[in-house]
């Protein structure tokens, strides 16, 4: 006979309790995945659950815990025409946010947001959510005034982008300025000297301003001028790529190679190029920044630098996760990888 129909009406945690031979607390904590009911009794506990059709009531639970079990993912848009686009970057972390919070009992809460909101006050202190992870902002100058009122009234949260000293809260973001310098050297390589560089370059953009340092130092060690002429301010959406890319054809200074701030930027200024009749890489030799599904699908392929997508978004819950547990955790630099494609004058497709 099983455990299932020794009981009768529906399995409560004191019914597990009783056949695991455990305390009704310990099952508790173990179908929440707390790390302080070891492996063993926490598997016999799962697996007569399953026996059970026991199914855990989250409310309930959260109710007598204070949590939700959930974290709330604040995605905000891009300044764009249409209000609905996110730029596809931040699309490619959110599988692996998904599975790392399903393996720690968590829920994801997905939410668009204007960054003119009040999504700074919404979600923890309305009990929406125990943390916050932040994707994607405009200036940081407005940003980061946010970011110091999440500290102050004590939200945790964990944002992606660029990560200096003295930041307002935790940060994950991937070596900026090694990816930029990667860039150039890569088309210095390849026996480029006039770099343009599509991107800002001032800190209200701190992660393409980072691009933007790391290129300039290896144009300076390889003793080539920094031209501020071939500098041309961009965002990343594909609006603002086509803009600047015309507005460097427009300023007349000659040039054989671009280093983009992004794949957006990038994929912008090739179709500005080819329509002004210059071949991409023959003419000009093109890099981008993020790896983005669309690169490898562009015509010619786009060489570009990679930002581990999979292991960010893990990182972003674990760390989020860390602070909500009051455990130490500090803000993390992830390495990039250049991906070398037809765009910049050689690869493999």
């Amino acid at each position: 006979m099983t455990a299932q129909r020794k009981l009768h009406g529906k399995p409560t945690s004191f019914d597990i309790a009783q056949l695991a031979g455990v305390s009704q607390p310990t099952v508790s904590r173990a179908l929440r995945g707390s790390p302080s009911v070891n492996a063993a009794t926490r598997q016999r506990i799962e697996a007569i659950a399953r026996q059970l059709n026991y199914t855990v009531d989250r409310s309930a639970s959260n109710l007598r815990s204070g949590t939700t079990r959930t974290l709330a993912l604040l995605l905000f848009r891009d300044p764009a025409p249409d209000e609905t686009v996110v730029n596809p970057f931040f699309l490619g972390m959110l599988g692996s946010m998904m599975g790392a919070c399903a393996e720690h009992g968590y829920d994801l809460l997905v939410s668009f947001q204007q960054f003119s909101s009040d999504w700074h006050m919404d979600y923890e202190d309305s009990h929406r959510a125990d943390g916050l992870i932040l994707l994607g902002y405009g200036d940081y100058a407005d940003y980061e005034a946010r970011l110091v009122q999440l500290v102050e009234q004590g939200t945790h949260f964990i944002r992606w982008g660029s990560v200096r000293p003295g930041q307002p809260g935790l940060t994950i973001g991937c070596d900026n300025v090694a990816g930029g310098a990667a860039a150039a050297r890569h088309l210095i390589e390849r026996g480029r000297r006039r770099i343009a560089f599509l991107g800002s370059a001032t800190d209200h953009y701190p992660e393409f301003n980072d691009r933007y340092r790391g290129y300039a130092a290896v144009l300076g060690e390889h003793g080539l001028t920094v031209d501020p002429r071939l500098q041309v301010e961009a965002i990343s959406t594909e609006d603002d790529g086509t803009r600047a890319a015309r507005e460097l054809l427009q300023r007349g200074v000659a040039f054989d190679a671009i280093v983009a701030a992004s794949d957006l930027i990038a994929l912008a200024a090739m179709r500005v190029l080819a329509g002004a009749g210059l071949n991409v890489p023959y003419d000009v030799a093109i890099v981008g920044f993020d790896d983005i599904p669309a690169a490898s699908l562009a015509n010619p392929p786009l060489t570009t630098v990679a930002q581990d997508t999979a292991l960010a978004g893990r990182r972003l819950v674990e760390m989020l996760l860390a602070r909500i547990g009051d455990r130490s955790v500090a803000s993390t630099v992830l390495p990039t990888q250049l991906v070398i494609r037809r765009s910049s004058g050689e690869g493999p497709n």
